[in-house]
């Protein structure tokens, strides 16, 4: 049995805050995220299965993807849920409606150990969320691999 990875990407752009940060980025500022999920598996061998040969159905990846991280975060506002977080969000909430607050401090880093808790449990039977790869910038991206995190 060849087991096989998948890979699809995805893109958003969303801002964020910092907060207690100590550079640049302590700023309000946003980025346009590329999205790298990496999935996998053993392609269909049942020749009744429509899947025939297929680890999974690409579509099928782009919806998870897309429920689960592009439509929650794509033009939004991501910010710590503090409590002068939240204060702040509620001010902009008078005047904005994408405000996505989180637990945790939304660095590229974390983002991505949701995205994996996230995405992870909606996969296929037989098929494992391997790795994912999110670039902030043309140069500048972060990775989780899940053998690094078993």
């Amino acid at each position: 049995m060849t087991k096989i990875r998948l890979t699809k990407e995805f893109s958003f752009e969303a801002a964020h805050l910092l907060e207690g940060y100590d550079g640049a980025c302590r700023e309000i500022h946003g980025h346009s995220y590329r999205l790298f999920v990496t999935v996998r598996g053993v392609p269909v061998c049942d020749g009744r299965n429509p899947k025939l040969g297929m680890v999974m159905d690409f579509g099928q990846l782009k919806r998870i993807v897309g429920e689960e991280v592009v439509q929650r975060l794509d033009h939004a506002f991501v910010m710590h849920r503090t409590p002068a977080g939240e204060a702040f969000a509620e001010a902009l909430g008078t005047r904005f409606e994408r405000i996505v607050c989180v637990d945790y401090q939304p660095t590229c880093e974390n983002m991505l150990a949701d995205f994996a808790a996230r995405i992870a449990p909606r996969l296929p039977e037989g098929v494992e969320l391997y790795a994912l790869r999110l670039h902030e910038t043309a140069t500048s991206y972060a990775e989780w691999v899940a053998d690094d995190n078993n």
